[in-house]
């Protein structure tokens, strides 16, 4: 498995000069190339998960299947940018300590990706550049490049995510023989947070690699 931060996130260019949606596409084609690697199944959640089905779409060549954890073509909706902008400036930053940023983010794993400073706690990625991240994915749907997608795709859904059930059922009924939904119960937008042993056992089933019938 191959994992790597997206530019403006984790460890990778905290300003990056673009963060346009193809800027994305080509990183992820990018790495694929130069990792030697052929035909490889893509998993993408929420942003990552619009990168990857446009990777798939764009590059059909590279990717032999797809997974899209809370992630769909629907748009516009150009309210998250802003509501995104509100909810980073809710946060209380420097964070005393990883424990006070755990119960604040509702995860370890949001608090394992802050970094120390002298005064605290700070997240690694720049505030702006994280809502330029999202602006043009709000600005437009993506309903062109998923009906263009030629692999199979399965498309998981937190039960309680973000991730509409009346967009999920859409994209099954645009690409019916092509797509595969599974929802997982009791989950939000992380779903790899939440549930991973569910995730897990969704991803490793037997059938959710093969188109449906």
């Amino acid at each position: 498995m191959v994992s790597y931060d997206a530019r403006g996130h984790g460890a990778s260019t905290r300003r990056p000069p673009t963060v346009s949606r193809s800027a994305h596409v080509e990183d992820a084609a990018t790495l694929i190339r130069e990792l030697g690697l052929v035909r490889v199944t893509v998993l993408g959640q929420s942003m990552g998960g619009n990168t990857a089905m446009l990777l798939a779409s764009a590059h059909p060549d590279l990717v032999s299947s797809l997974t899209l954890v809370e992630a769909g073509p629907a748009g516009p909706n150009p309210e998250i940018p802003t509501q995104i902008a509100n909810w980073l400036d809710t946060w209380p930053t420097p964070f005393t300590s990883r424990a006070q940023a755990e119960t604040f983010l509702g995860h370890e794993a949001w608090a394992r990706g802050l970094e120390q400073r002298q005064d605290g706690w700070h997240p690694r990625f720049d505030r702006d550049t994280m809502i330029a991240s999202i602006t043009e994915l709000a600005a437009r749907s993506y309903w062109a490049e998923w009906e263009r997608l030629t692999c199979p795709t399965l498309v998981v859904r937190g039960g309680e995510g973000m991730l509409p059930a009346a967009e999920a059922e859409e994209m099954l009924r645009r690409r019916p023989r092509g797509t595969r939904l599974a929802v997982i119960p009791d989950a939000g937008h992380d779903v790899h947070l939440d549930r991973p042993d569910q995730l897990l056992a969704t991803l490793t089933a037997p059938d959710t690699r093969r188109p449906a019938r």
